[in-house]
């Protein structure tokens, strides 16, 4: 799990939590830093996304700092949060939250041993692969598709009712972080992850690992080094191994490849990614409604650049994958696998309505 441990060197450092409840709601965490930003330099947003979108809860607090601490080794690690509270991981990954302030309160501890990574094969293994190591300008780490938490959640009631189911119980939960020298010009995110039965509270003993059979797409990218490049993972029941795709596949040079087309509308709400390489294809789809995005803020040199990002948690995707058939000389569907109340983002030049409104806080 060392790509999850701060990195203490970058120029920022983001972590995304997103919490899937008991009522089918959303919980959004994101614990963000740009230590040097004359302005707006750390950030904690909260926001809860009920099955009824039109009453969204959010609030983006400014924080005077937020301090990444080592402790013992490079896998455990604790963030602290001057009057809100912390976050802290251990070795196995099991990471527990306990942040309060006057707009919410939230416990939650996610165990380790339901962890799902990138690669089931590897627990180490990250969506960039060697790359990595290299010093790009900014870095993705995927570090659970779906594991599950025991939670606490509590909303002040003179500030928002939400569901009674919501208050306590077990969630399924997607973690992730970036980090490096800058975010980019444009960039999208999909994320969908739903587990192929359904899943009982963790036991209070240790639970087998990967104890949580998911199916789950995640896939990230923009504009980035003068390319338009991504990284994605899909994980359908139909594979025994992920398919994955990254650079040099996965990447436009100068507007150009032979591997990869894509088609990106705001207006719409639309994104359409093709990639494929020698032997395999991925076909993405993915549909949100206009009413269901939110802002959120992205972190630059400057500081925090206000609603900057545009999320929604109630798309639709759809995934077909392919193989090539030498003997048919034609690729053929292997799988389809279609996603509802799944995430998407729009950010940057690919956002549309960027700063013209302020998000809540």
């Amino acid at each position: 799990m060392q790509h999850f441990a701060p990195h203490p060197r970058s120029a920022f450092e983001g972590y995304y939590s997103k919490f899937k409840l008991p009522s089918g709601s959303y919980l959004a965490l994101i614990i963000c830093s740009v230590p040097k930003a004359p302005t707006k330099p750390h950030m904690v947003s909260f926001t809860y996304v009920p099955t009824d979108k039109s009453q969204i809860y959010q609030r983006e607090i400014w924080v005077e700092d937020i301090e990444r601490v080592t402790k013992g080794s490079q896998e455990a690690f604790e963030l602290r949060i001057p009057r809100l509270g912390t976050v802290s991981c251990i070795g196995d990954s099991t990471t527990r939250y306990s942040l309060s302030c006057e707009f919410f309160s939230f416990d939650a501890t996610v165990h380790g041993s339901t962890r799902v990574p990138w690669n089931r094969e590897s627990a180490d293994s990250t969506p960039e692969g060697l790359l990595v190591h290299l010093p790009l300008p900014l870095h993705w780490h995927v570090h659970t598709l779906g594991s599950l938490a025991n939670f606490r959640l509590s909303i002040p009631e003179n500030l928002y009712d939400f569901a009674a189911v919501d208050r306590d119980g077990v969630a399924l939960v997607h973690q992730e972080k970036n980090w490096a020298s800058s975010f980019p010009s444009a960039h999208i995110w999909i994320q969908a992850c739903e587990p192929t039965h359904d899943s009982t509270s963790p036991s209070p003993s240790p639970c087998p690992p990967h104890s949580v059979p998911v199916r789950a797409f995640c896939l990230a990218g923009g504009h980035i080094l003068g390319t338009t490049a991504f990284l994605l993972s899909h994980h359908p029941p139909s594979l025994d191994q992920p398919l994955t795709f990254a650079p040099p596949f996965a990447m436009r040079v100068l507007n150009f490849s032979p591997f990869m087309s894509t088609h990106i509308d705001w207006a719409s709400r639309r994104v359409r990614i093709e990639v494929r390489g020698w032997s395999r294809k991925i076909n993405v789809r993915a549909q949100g409604e206009k009413e269901d995005f939110f802002g959120l803020s992205a972190p630059f040199a400057d500081g925090h650049r206000k609603n900057w990002c545009a999320e929604s948690f109630n798309a639709e995707v759809e995934v077909e994958t392919y193989k090539w058939r030498w003997c048919k000389w034609r690729w053929e569907r292997v799988s389809v696998e279609r996603f509802e109340k799944a995430s998407l983002e729009f950010g940057g030049e690919w956002y549309g309505d960027r700063g013209d409104r302020c998000t809540t806080g």
